[in-house]
């Protein structure tokens, strides 16, 4: 924010590209700047300024013109890098935070998430009386920033001492005036070197070279900086971008970082997709790659005024530190100038209470249900653990194969190359599983989620289930309402597997969203599916407890919950595609009023009496069916139909009695009529929609109410649900289920809750008899597994029964009946494992492989 960088000499002889990069820049500065001189004009006039000496807005917006576009820059007389600052900044410090505002976005987010992550840390750690809290602000400059973050935390009160580091005495001089007339008199300003600035050299009671009592050493060489320091916060605010040798100042920053502090860091940036391919610990891709054409243009552009956006710094700063939350963001204002926000943590997960090594083995432990073996004498030196463990370790690997998460995998992959772990490991919950988002069976989603709501009836689920406190499920994550009913049961574990990424983002938002909101702002999120308020919750107070890739996501489509056009998140993601077919074809035909009224039904009798004069009609026409619904590419996008259960739907159809005897033909038109009848007439025969049927009222109004809801959106769910501890049993996996419990230790699950996705199988191969095989050998004997069908007597149950299963139809739905309030399911069955398999043979697969011998010390590596 207040380092110049680049090259501090001045241009030399005409650079035409330089030049036109320059104008166009500039006219696109001036829009922007157009916009802020209006907002200042609506203000009153006699507004006081809260600076005598500030300017007014047209004076600072010349001075910033003069000097950023003509103004040379040559120095003050002093070659130096201080010399080149004062040259820039002399003449414009007192209107740099006017003409700031609108250029250096995400300022306030970083402040925010800093303060986030630091507020959790008071209330998860008891902090000993008369301990310090120490901030940084490297590159502060005039002091903005610590001012601005009095929206969050009261500084004077929030921080024993906050440190403004900046190079330039004119914008230090601006920060002098500005906390002298704040009265923060634990704002302490050093204008110097970042490279130089030790917090030992201020602050009593920590070790140094030149602090208080500390022994002299015998020459500058003996000087030696500690591996970590005593500060909770630092923040660097568009400055790594202006300081040339940002290298010592990245190195810098390791020894005053706390060993459980934080780093947060604001710029510019441009990056290809080239820098960062294959990177899996740097948070998250989402908007990172920035085009050919805007990366020369914003190059060339910051280049004028020695801003240097190339990627080696943020590169570096990653590399140097753990990544805790990231955003690529763009800044629409101006021309859409990237930026990214970032919170970095010391590459070694610190932990007070065990060996760094013993928080990966945790991790995986946690992802894999393999026993955790801790030393019971937690007194004992670090040396006596490694032995200990070392032992233990060797016991567990003689009697059984050894079984590894790919988290653990990813681990040791990055420590071997002195790299960061993934951001995984950095975060303050470890719901979320490491999984490598760059892989193509991930892209292939193009970050959007299929379900908005778990179309599942989780009411049946519960009877047929009973979930007790031993048991252990695996789930299919769906849009995670689900995960949430078996939450409420309280099983000792639940595993969420999804492939789609954006699934799990959505469980993971309304995980976090228990653990931080109120009930009030819960149910405007998830029930109403709207809230204005969204993104300033999303970093206020979730952030804390979302991963990197899952705060991206939200804050790339923040906009899902506070558009003031939209109607919200249950109009969301592929299923919205069906929805709004529904709403069309009302439309067309007339019958929304229809639809209103049957919602306002009062009777069951009334609601039969609506849908069948006066919306069956037009829903469950012929020419609906024919040229939108019994499509193919409609069922997969709308309904999440695949090909394969869509087969199993025609069969079904061709041997039905209606087509023995004539009355309807076996066509897939025919077949697909026919399903939604059996579907939809029963449950508006049998089902009060308004009052007891959510999931077909969110699909005609767009949100629930307070009277008909799933069972996660009440109070008394959120009140059970919000209480510290209640997720630290759930996982949520990103892969395939086969993979998931590939990795699991055996006869350790109790329950599989597989929907419908065996449907998806084709029945010539064997991959579901390869997938069964995996899913009984995860599972204890007793085991059961809930599966749904839109067959009634589906071909795989027979490969359930060759593979040690029992198969019971607990679920059928029988002309005019309904199966659950859903009723989208021909049949509901529960495989009960009885038998055992051959186990595999072990090392055959990847994951069971490992180094013999001694045991391996991870972070030596």
């Amino acid at each position: 924010m207040a380092s110049l960088g680049g090259n501090i000499l001045p241009l030399v002889g005409f650079n035409l590209h330089a030049f036109f990069t320059g104008i166009t820049g500039g006219l696109l500065f001036f829009a922007g700047l157009i916009k802020l001189s209006h907002k200042r004009a609506s203000q009153k006039s006699d507004q006081k300024r809260q600076d005598d000496d500030e300017p007014g807005l047209v004076s600072a917006l010349l001075l910033f013109c003069y000097g950023c576009f003509f103004k040379p820059h040559s120095g003050s007389g002093k070659a130096n890098q201080q010399g080149a600052l004062e040259s820039f900044y002399a003449g414009q410090a007192s209107a740099y935070d006017v003409t700031r505002k609108l250029l250096l976005r995400g300022r306030e987010d970083m402040l925010a998430l800093a303060a986030a992550q630091l507020l959790h840390k008071t209330k998860s750690e008891s902090r000993k009386a008369g301990s310090r809290r120490i901030w940084v602000d490297v590159g502060g400059g005039t002091g903005w920033n610590i001012e601005a973050m009095s929206q969050f935390v009261n500084v004077p009160e929030f921080f024993s001492t906050v440190y403004l580091v900046d190079l330039s005495p004119s914008l230090c001089a601006v920060a002098e005036k500005r906390f002298s007339r704040l009265g923060w008199d634990n704002v302490k300003i050093i204008c110097q070197d970042a490279r130089k600035f030790r917090l030992e050299d201020y602050e009593n009671g920590l070790s140094g070279p030149g602090s208080p009592g500390s022994s002299t050493p015998k020459s500058y060489f003996d000087q030696k900086r500690p591996e970590h320091g005593g500060a909770d916060l630092i923040t660097m605010s568009y400055s790594l971008s202006m300081i040339p040798d940002y290298y010592s100042v990245i190195d810098s920053l390791t020894s005053l970082l706390s060993p459980d502090g934080l780093l947060g860091v604001v710029d510019f940036y441009v990056q290809s997709k080239a820098d960062f391919t294959y990177r899996n610990w740097t948070g998250g891709m989402i908007g990172r790659h920035v085009n050919y054409l805007s990366r020369t243009f914003w190059r060339a552009w910051f280049d004028l005024d020695r801003v240097a956006l190339e990627p080696a710094r943020r590169d570096y700063l990653e590399y140097k530190f753990g990544t805790v939350l990231t955003a690529n963001l763009r800044n629409t204002a101006l021309g859409s100038i990237p930026y990214y926000v970032w919170l970095g943590c010391h590459k070694k997960p610190f932990s007070s209470s065990s060996l760094p090594e013993e928080i990966i083995q945790r991790i995986d432990a946690l992802a894999t249900e393999s026993p955790y073996l801790l030393p019971s004498d937690s007194h004992s030196s670090k040396k006596q653990q490694n032995v200990i463990t070392a032992k233990l370790t060797r016991a567990i690997e003689r009697t059984a194969p050894e079984i590894r998460s790919k988290a653990f995998d990813a681990a040791i992959q990055n420590l071997s190359a002195n790299l960061p772990l993934p951001s995984f490991f950095y975060q303050n919950h470890h719901w979320r599983i490491y999984y490598d988002d760059q892989l193509p069976k991930h892209t292939q989603f193009n970050n959007e989620y299929i379900y908005a709501f778990t179309w599942e009836d989780s009411r049946v689920d519960r009877e047929i289930l009973k979930l007790g406190r031993d048991d252990v499920v695996l789930a299919i994550t769906s849009a995670g309402d689900n995960i949430l009913s078996y939450a409420l049961q309280s099983p000792a574990r639940i595993h969420a597997i999804d492939l789609n990424p954006s699934q799990n983002h959505l469980l993971e938002l309304k995980a976090a969203s228990f653990t931080a909101l109120s009930h009030a702002d819960f149910w405007k999120i998830f029930g109403e599916g709207k809230h204005e308020n969204f993104r300033a919750l999303l970093i206020t107070r979730l952030s804390p407890h979302l991963s990197s890739r899952a705060f991206q996501y939200w804050l790339d489509n923040s906009f899902i919950f506070t558009n003031p056009t939209s109607r919200g998140l249950y109009d969301t993601g592929g299923s919205r595609h069906a929805i709004r077919a529904f709403r069309y074809t009302s439309r067309l035909f007339r019958c929304r009023s229809a639809v209103t009224s049957l919602l306002n039904s009062k009777t069951l009798i009334e609601q039969r009496e609506i849908w069948h004069s006066k919306i069956r009609p037009a829903l469950l026409s012929p020419l609906v069916s024919n040229l939108l619904v019994s499509t193919e590419a409609f069922l997969w996008k709308a309904l999440g139909v695949p090909k394969n259960q869509l087969a199993m739907i025609e069969a079904d159809h061709g041997s039905s009695r209606a087509v023995k005897v004539g009355l309807a033909k076996s066509t897939r038109a025919h077949a697909i009529w026919h399903y939604m009848v059996n579907t939809l007439d029963p449950v508006v025969e049998k089902t009060h929609i308004a009052v007891d049927n959510p999931y077909y009222l969110v699909c005609m109004t767009g949100g629930f109410t307070k009277k008909c809801h799933p069972d996660y959106l009440s109070r008394a769910a959120h009140k059970k649900l919000s209480q510290p501890g209640a997720f630290e049993g759930l996982r949520i996996h990103t892969d395939e289920i086969d993979e998931v419990i590939a990795r699991m230790a055996p006869g350790t699950v109790t329950v599989a809750v597989l929907m419908d996705s065996m449907d998806w199988f084709d029945p010539d191969t064997d991959a579901a008899g390869r997938q069964i095989e995996k899913v009984n050998r995860a599972l204890k004997t007793g085991g059961r597994v809930l599966v749904r069908s839109s067959a009634l007597r589906p071909w795989y149950i027979k490969e359930f029964e060759k593979r040690g299963f029992v198969g019971e139809r607990v679920g059928n739905r029988g002309v005019g009946e309904c199966i659950d309030r859903v009723n989208m399911y021909a049949s509901c069955w529960v495989c009960t494992k009885v038998d055992n398999l051959p186990p595999p043979t072990p090392g055959g697969s990847e994951g069971e492989q490992r180094t013999g011998g001694e045991e391996v010390d991870v972070w030596s590596l």
